[in-house]
């Protein structure tokens, strides 16, 4: 076998253990629980996901400090099936949603404006939040600001 063969065959390999690794992880990630959001921007899109799916558990766990004894009451006063029609019913106007990059207030809390995209408006707002070092924690909300639209979501292009 000639010096270039063996190196394709390596290669090859390489690539296989690569792929066999990379579906592997992929498989044990989707049956094992949910990760901790690492990111700020992750905290939120799994707010937004449990949201969407009515999950009031998953979306409960995106929220921290305040917050989230705000939420568990409301909980408590509505029932958790309520509430989960509440989170489905608010979440199925969004069309989209636009994240800014993190900016941090402190060593400790970021903020993030966000930007929800509905078919007739767009609404901006700003979450707040924090990390206790391995996991994100929305504690803060800002009022939503309207956003002026030029071209509403949907228009045909001309």
């Amino acid at each position: 076998m000639t010096q270039a063969r063996k190196t394709q065959v390596l290669t090859l390999a390489a690539l296989a253990v690569a792929f066999v690794v990379a579906v592997a992880r992929k498989q044990l990630g989707s049956s094992s629980a949910p990760a901790q959001p690492s990111s700020p921007q992750d905290a939120i899109y799994a707010m937004l996901d449990a949201s969407r799916d009515g999950d009031v558990r998953r979306y409960l766990a995106n929220y921290g400090g305040q917050m989230r004894a705000s939420l568990d009451q409301s909980v408590r006063e509505s029932g958790e099936e309520r509430f989960s029609r509440y989170l489905k019913e608010s979440n199925a106007a969004i069309k989209g949603v636009v994240l800014s990059e993190p900016q941090p207030v402190s060593t400790r809390e970021s903020q993030v404006r966000v930007e929800y995209v509905y078919q007739d408006r767009n609404e901006a707002q700003t979450l707040f939040l924090e990390t206790d070092g391995s996991s994100w924690k929305i504690t803060r909300v800002d009022a939503t600001d309207r956003v002026k639209t030029l071209v509403p979501y949907g228009t045909p292009v001309q």
